[in-house]
């Protein structure tokens, strides 16, 4: 297992105990982390509740990511608390409900731009945020979450998956950028879970079902599976990748059906 203590992380994303940066808050906090998790407006009251059952109080700390200012907020609190990161967990990702229902070919430019800010754009403002933190502490390691969509057509993902499309290429041009810093970059492309954000899409019961027939393991994952992986990449244990999109959804993107 990763070992984690002494070391300090952000993670961003956490909407209630579904999510997915809520396992990885677990997996890196039951090894020993200290962590910064950050809230939107409503869901405050989850991520506080939540972060009561972590073995280390972490700082919970408000941000909307299309917010310069909130993310100037959070990383000043993070350096005056923290003194430095380690790593930084980025779980944000929106849609417009009506863009994912009506034809792609009727994406307005609002929804568009939204989807584009809020999934893609975030993570280059986190990691420039995170960057002067992570090289106090000799490097760092940023993680970002994906999905087959961004290679592939799903049914009523629309929007989503070029967002997701443009978050995989902001990986690769952040690992780029920050390599020199000793700063890695990476994603997660997970397989589909039933999260907050999963229950917006039209169908998601029918791709859950698709799974569990094709994958080669015949089933779905967890979120906990997620966290494990996430663990691993954003330790020591990977200090050598960087720019990656590695796959967590049992095998299903290696078919051809």
């Amino acid at each position: 297992m990763t070992d984690f203590t002494g070391k300090q992380g952000l993670i961003v994303g956490v909407a209630n105990k579904r999510s997915i940066a809520w396992a990885i808050a677990q997996a890196t906090a039951s090894r020993g982390a200290r962590l910064a998790l950050t809230y939107q407006g409503r869901f405050e009251e989850h991520v506080t509740e939540l972060s009561q059952g972590l073995s280390a109080a972490p700082l919970v700390l408000p941000c909307d990511v299309t917010s310069d200012s909130d993310l100037a907020a959070v990383f000043a609190t993070v350096d005056r608390e923290f003194g430095g990161l380690d790593f930084v967990v980025h779980g944000a990702a929106f849609a417009p409900r009506d863009e994912l229902t009506a034809p792609f070919s009727q994406t307005s430019r609002d929804g568009f731009r939204m989807a584009l800010d809020i999934s893609a754009y975030s993570l280059i403002a986190l990691s420039r945020g995170a960057a002067p933190l992570m090289e106090r502490r000799g490097g760092g390691s940023i993680l970002t979450l994906s999905y087959l969509g961004s290679e592939r057509v799903f049914p009523n993902y629309n929007v989503m998956g070029v967002a997701k499309a443009a978050l995989e290429a902001t990986v690769r041009y952040l690992a780029a950028d920050l390599g020199p810093r000793n700063i890695r970059v990476n994603a997660i492309s997970a397989g589909p879970i039933k999260t907050l954000a999963s229950a917006g899409i039209s169908g998601f019961s029918s791709i859950l079902g698709v799974y569990r027939e094709r994958a080669p393991l015949r089933r779905t994952i967890e979120t906990g599976e997620v966290g494990d992986v996430a663990a691993f990449l954003l330790g020591d244990g990977a200090r050598a990748i960087t720019g990656e999109v590695v796959m967590v959804d049992a095998g299903y993107h290696i078919t051809g059906m």
